[in-house]
């Protein structure tokens, strides 16, 4: 998929593993938005990206990857059919359509697979514009934890349960 700006949508393969890195290390290090160990190993952390059930993706710009999703089932059994993904974005690309590019890429994805639904699970309500972004694309806050969160900079802050219906949604 080629989204707006020369951006494409492709699956991520073992040779991406140092971009998606260099993306993903940044992120986890902060420990502002992933319930992810802030000293998580390079391989523990590219182990849990690449894990089933779900599918990684990079945005590709002229051989550069500026973004990065995977995308998957959100549980098994009974909740199948609702999508779960995660998101990152190159710190120099960030203001430049990658997110969006990457979540409409998602839902496309989730469709074609099948999925009914797509859930974000834990957004740090702190994470302004994951927030803003995802409503946006049309998923509204379907829950509040209290205090879900423990960020390193502001204490135990809520977290949102974000959802989006796929059937007859577009975009």
């Amino acid at each position: 998929m080629t989204a707006a700006g020369g951006v494409a949508i492709r699956p991520a393969t073992d040779h991406d593993h140092d971009a998606i890195w260099a993306i993903l290390e940044p992120v986890y290090r902060a420990g502002e938005t992933y319930c992810v160990p802030q000293d998580i190993s390079r391989a523990d952390a590219l182990t849990d990206w690449f894990a089933s059930p779900y599918s990684a993706f990079v945005a590709d710009s002229g051989g550069r990857v500026l973004g990065t999703s995977h995308v998957g089932a959100n549980r098994r059994g009974g909740g199948a059919h609702v999508a779960n993904a995660g998101f990152a974005t190159h710190p120099e690309a960030r203001g430049r359509g990658i997110a969006a590019a990457l979540a409409a890429h998602a839902q496309d994805w989730a469709r074609a697979q099948g999925f009914r639904a797509m859930q974000f699970n834990f957004v740090v309500a702190t994470n302004a514009d994951a927030v803003h972004s995802w409503q946006k694309a049309g998923f509204a806050v379907a829950g509040r934890l209290p205090g879900a969160f423990h960020h390193p900079r502001l204490g135990y802050v809520d977290a949102l349960v974000m959802y989006k219906d796929l059937i007859g949604a577009t975009g």
